[in-house]
């Protein structure tokens, strides 16, 4: 019987496509409607009789599968909100669903409506068959795979079978409604999970129109959320996430996934990607799935890193450049040029021996290894992934699902926008589709661009206002820290380079959290301008703007001192100016390296810290700030949907910032990662806590999230490949420009004059002579007590004297020459190394393979019989003997050639 009292195959859509006045017949719900006119004051059932873990309306029969609320809030729009809740509302009826309100006078704050909405039977299987949902129709019969002896080894880190597989396997095929026998339904109430039941009720709520405003039709409950309408929509948690449901019938779900993967203390254990799945659908267990995953490779990364790491330590007091810079004869006789005009004085090379010390740290002979491993692990982590995401695929039911999602998940805000019919070439069929584009709109667009290059071109700015803040305060940090006698004892500690350095960073930091806030409405505003035909298309445009925006925020400040900062400084006596008036900034004594060691330690580790902070304690005190009036209530009567409106909103692209948080870090750990080896150690120890702190918080601080499919990561896999191959490029470049490594090589095997210590002479061979009397006027320092004549400073210059006086030495183009043929003999091995991987290792595990044509023949198979078997029916029925035969036969025949195939 057809509840719904409409054809069929007709879905909401096709309803709101009927005229406004056309008077609606349909069944009326059995309910009552969500409008202040039809609030019954004396409820049949006081709320005080009612668990507060009830998921089920007031009958305790009918389950809750969406929660509308809104204030009573008197002003001049309420009359306005207040008609489009009561169409919209009956629209929802006609749709088939059943509402049931509770009144203000029952809730926590006396103010707030509740709407709860249940989708009966009927409307599920309608939308299953529109969003071609597949349902299960014979338990799956293939052995499994072979056990690993030595998975004993890792029954430490297991999870109970129970937890990991919540559901049997399943052969499964897309729901249809004239076949619903050849499904396992063995009880309506519990065939379509709570997930998808949420996911069905929101595609209806998204769709549902509310009436005619300015001429035009309006839909969806987003818009009503944003005008007000509406304060919350949102499925329930199944229960209380720190103890189990009173209701026998309740999976407890929620409590599970706390006790079991939520807690901090379960660290070391796999994830439920499984029980995440069931609970709150593919896109987020996608998601934990490849944060995992990269967790695991993760701890390679780290442990060869960290046994780099160790060999500059343990080899540190071996490094013949530190020790020439420490000894008395040596570094104690070098006079170093001034590194600011006339506010600076000379200093002796030996004031930098603790720092050249810890630059060794990380600018050896392992540095180069790590950096043409990370290349090759960057591969491996890339290959493996896509295997697994492959596996996940046909675990989840998500191997047809790319088609799926770009014919029937339109976005509503495009099909509002659809006046106009074309044929689909592919299926001959008309299509609604949006008209051309006026010369307003591209008009429109075109700003939308220009807002984009305007955007970067502010970012761009925004840094080279920090580097001339560097310029400007050095000369005064050095001139206050000389003369002040307050900071004498921790003069060795406090520099001016670090001074400088570290309110730069804090300065720098202060503008990308601005930024990033900025950009964000940014982009937002730029895509829904662009009107993306389905969401996927809609998070992918989205997801480059951002990415686009937080690459040059997060890594221009590294950038900058990997490949620009002092490389373009001049000598004494003729220096470059930025502006024509402040010097350019020089590397630190030690090098440079070591400075971009500091930078990225700073940006990564704060935005670490700050990130978990937003993620955590922020959400935690906005729900102790909300619920500090429902404690003192006794606990009865604080129901569960006010308990989940009491949290907070996951929001549609709370997802989206998890990513881009985790690929911004990745960027750190592989563009930059020759400079700090430790980089994937310190990565791996924020994934650790960043994946219990994301299930702390989606679990017990936010709502849940409506479900959604989604067959990968997206598009974030193409920025991956993208920043793997760059990576290559930037370590390339910081062993060869940023380190020393090169100049070194060419002095052990070109330049050196002593066969017992090859490397002894390499300090003063790297350091050019200046003469104090070529210092232009205004430039020269200000205080020379001691009358040096001469001072040296980081360059392969001619001396005073020569025919060739300050130009470039042979010994310079050399080591020129050296650095770029190294950038291309290891860019080139590194991505030959890498194409090979790529090319070994398939995307698809042969098993895999195996499983999917297996499932889909014994799926057809099935199938076949089933009409096979209704054939045979009405052929006993049937008078016409003959014309039914030949059916049969046909259809025996189509058994036989998918047998054959």
């Amino acid at each position: 019987m057809n509840r719904l009292g409409r054809k069929d195959n007709e879905t909401l859509i096709e309803m709101s496509l009927a005229t406004d006045g056309e008077d609606s017949n349909g069944p009326l719900c059995e309910t009552i409607s969500n409008t202040e006119s039809e609030l019954r004051s004396n409820s049949e059932i006081n709320k005080r009789h009612q668990s507060k873990d009830s998921v089920f309306f007031r009958d305790g029969v009918r389950r809750i599968d969406f929660v509308l609320s809104y204030l009573d809030d008197p002003n001049k729009e309420e009359e306005k909100k207040v008609e489009r809740r009561r169409e919209f509302e009956k629209n929802l009826q006609k749709a088939g669903l059943e509402l049931e309100t509770e009144d203000k006078k029952e809730s926590e704050d006396g103010k707030t409506y509740f709407v709860k909405i249940h989708a009966p039977w009927e409307v599920l299987i309608t939308y299953a068959e529109v969003l071609n949902i597949k349902a299960p129709i014979k338990e799956n019969d293939i052995p499994p795979t072979v056990e690993n002896p030595l998975d004993c080894m890792l029954e430490p880190f297991r999870l109970p079978e129970k937890v990991m597989h919540p559901e049997p396997d399943y052969f499964t095929a897309p729901f249809s409604k004239s076949r619903q026998e050849l499904y396992l339904i063995d009880n309506e109430s519990t065939f379509f999970s709570a997930s998808r039941r949420n996911r069905i009720v929101y595609y209806i709520l998204t769709r549902c129109p509310y009436g005619t405003e300015e001429g035009k039709k309006k839909f969806g409950i987003k818009r009503l959320l944003s005008n007000g309408t509406y304060t919350a929509a949102y499925p329930l948690h199944d229960c209380q996430y720190w103890k189990k449901s009173n209701d026998p019938n309740c999976d407890n779900e929620r409590y599970t996934l706390y006790m079991e993967w939520a807690r901090f203390l379960r660290f070391y254990k796999e994830q439920p990607l499984d029980l995440i799945r069931k609970y709150y659908g593919e896109k987020i267990g996608i998601y934990f799935a490849w944060l995992g995953f990269y967790t695991e490779m993760l701890f390679f990364a780290a442990l060869v890193g960290l046994i780099c790491f160790l060999y500059g330590l343990f080899t540190m007091d071996e490094n013949m450049s530190s020790t020439e810079i420490c000894a008395p004869a040596i570094g104690g006789e070098i006079i170093m040029c001034p590194l600011c005009d006339e506010k600076c004085e000379y200093w002796k090379l030996n004031t930098t021996c603790e720092s050249s010390k810890y630059s060794h740290l990380f600018d050896n002979v392992a540095t180069l290894f790590f950096a043409i491993f990370m290349g090759i692990w960057v591969t491996l982590f890339l290959e493996f992934w896509k295997r697994r995401q492959a596996r996940l695929k046909y675990e989840w039911d998500l191997v047809d699902f790319e088609e799926e999602q770009q014919q029937l998940q339109l976005r509503p805000e495009y099909e509002a926008k659809c006046t106009h019919r074309k044929k689909n070439p592919v299926t001959q069929e008309l299509e609604m589709v949006v008209k051309k584009k006026t010369l307003h709109e591209n008009g429109k667009l075109f700003l939308c661009y220009i807002g984009i290059i305007f955007g970067i071109s502010l970012i761009i700015a925004s840094m080279i206002a920090v580097i001339v803040y560097r310029l400007a305060v050095y000369a005064a940090f050095a001139s206050i820290m000389e003369n002040t006698q307050t900071l004498q004892p921790i003069s060795g500690l406090l520099t001016p380079q670090l001074a400088t350095s570290v309110t730069a960073s804090c300065l720098n930091f202060v503008i990308i959290m601005i930024l990033n806030f900025l950009y964000e409405k940014i982009a937002v505003w730029i895509t829904d301008m662009e009107i993306p035909r389905t969401h996927l298309e809609y998070e992918n445009r989205l997801t480059m703007k951002m990415f686009l925006f937080q690459f040059v925020n997060y890594y221009s400040s590294c950038f900058y001192v990997a490949f620009f900062k002092g490389k373009f400084v001049g000598y004494p006596g003729t220096y470059t100016y930025m502006f024509s008036r402040w010097r350019n900034e020089e590397c630190d004594p030690a090098g440079c390296l070591i400075e971009l060691t500091t930078q990225l330690t700073i940006v990564m580790a704060g935005k670490q810290i700050w990130g978990n902070i937003q993620e955590a304690i922020v959400p935690w005190i906005w729900n102790w700030w909300g619920r500090r009036k429902a404690r003192c209530n006794p606990e009865n009567l604080y129901s569960r949907w006010e308990q989940d409106h009491d949290l907070q909103s996951f929001g549609a692209l709370g997802l989206f910032y998890e990513y881009l948080e985790m690929v911004i870090q990745f960027g750190f750990i592989t563009l930059f990662v020759a400079s700090f080896p430790l980089a994937p150690l310190l990565a791996l120890m924020n994934n650790i806590l960043e994946i219990r702190v994301d299930s702390w918080k989606l679990t017990t601080q936010f709502r849940r999230p409506v479900a959604a499919k989604a067959h990968s990561i997206g598009v974030w896999q193409e920025i991956l490949n993208g920043m793997a191959i760059l990576s290559v490029v930037t370590n390339a470049f910081i062993v060869a420009f940023t380190s020393d490594m090169i100049p070194r090589l060419v002095y052990y095997y070109a330049y050196s004059t002593n066969e017992d210590s090859p490397m002894s002479g390499y300090i003063n061979n790297s350091l050019s002579v200046f003469q104090v009397s070529d210092f232009l006027e205004g430039k020269r320092p200000e205080n020379n007590p001691e009358n040096f004549l001469t001072c040296r400073y980081r360059d392969y210059r001619y001396p005073p004297g020569h025919e060739k006086k300050y130009l470039h030495t042979m010994q310079f183009w050399h080591i020129l020459a050296a650095k770029m043929a190294f950038i291309i003999i290891m860019e080139h091995i590194v991505f030959i190394v890498k194409f090979f991987v790529a090319w070994m290792i398939p995307d698809v595990p042969a098993e895999v393979k195996a499983r999917i044509k297996r499932e889909k023949f014994l799926t057809q198979k099935i199938l076949h019989e089933y009409e096979l078997n209704k054939l045979k029916q009405k052929l006993c029925e049937c008078k016409t003997y003959e014309n039914m035969e030949k059916e049969v036969i046909a259809t025996e025949g189509k058994v036989e050639l998918s047998q054959a195939m």
